[in-house]
């Protein structure tokens, strides 16, 4: 069955990119027959606003949408709030840990960029070099709270996005090793995200353009837990 899936961040009022793309992942799923989640983001803490969520909900059902399962509908996946899911997420990270793939890294922004290669950075700011990456996960005095990022290996990966057609990305040479928790302890949308897909059967990802550069990190997150990533 088409599972597919939109996923709102309550840190402000609805705004129409992302009432758009609530509208065509509705369509998409009412069009195929299948279901529609409703999942909110609101894993990164600091930035989530009291009554936000409420509100983008009274906005979308004021457009007219609805969907099948969520955090006020329920359904056989919940919770459907990220920061009741931690669970999942320590143990998706402990999984790729034990296969030496996860290490800590105390780098600052300022420090990667002023030892990136590459002259301009992508959408998510420099390459990393992997400069923490020998360290592994052996304790050392810190000079800030650790991230945890993922050792990515020279591989290309493909996805063929149904609009933009393929996306062809070497992520160790684009983006270098990702952050999977961050110092704060929160966890990454790219780990967040994915584990959520795959543990809720989503088999479509309708999203903005914007989002794009983030599907070869998700495609190559979900093969390493041992999941089919969804279509995009």
């Amino acid at each position: 069955m088409y599972r597919g899936r939109f996923a709102p961040s309550p840190t402000g009022d609805l705004h129409l990119g992302s009432a758009a793309a609530a509208l065509l992942a509705w369509l998409s799923a009412r069009a195929a027959g299948g279901r529609l989640v409703l999942r909110v983001e609101d894993i990164d803490g600091p930035r989530v606003i009291a009554g936000a969520e409420a509100s983008q909900l009274d906005d979308l059902r004021w457009l007219g949408l609805d969907w099948d399962e969520g955090p006020e509908v329920g359904g056989p996946y919940a919770p459907y709030r990220q920061s009741e899911r931690y669970a999942l997420y320590d143990e998706a990270l402990a999984r790729l840990a034990a296969r030496d793939l996860v290490y800590y890294c105390d780098c600052s922004r300022a420090e990667i960029a002023a030892v990136s290669s590459a002259p301009h950075p992508g959408d998510d700011g420099p390459r990393y070099p992997g400069t923490c990456r020998p360290l592994g996960l052996r304790p050392r005095p810190w000079k800030r709270p650790p991230a945890r990022r993922l050792a990515v290996s020279p591989r290309v990966v493909i996805v063929d996005d149904a609009l933009q057609g393929p996306l062809v990305q070497d992520v160790a040479a684009t983006v270098g090793d990702f952050v999977l928790q961050r110092g704060d302890g929160a966890y990454a949308y790219q780990l967040a995200c994915v584990v959520d897909d795959l543990a809720m059967g989503i088999t479509e990802v309708v999203r903005g353009a914007d989002l794009l550069s983030s599907a070869p990190r998700q495609v190559l997150l979900a093969e390493l837990l041992g999941g089919v990533p969804p279509r995009f």
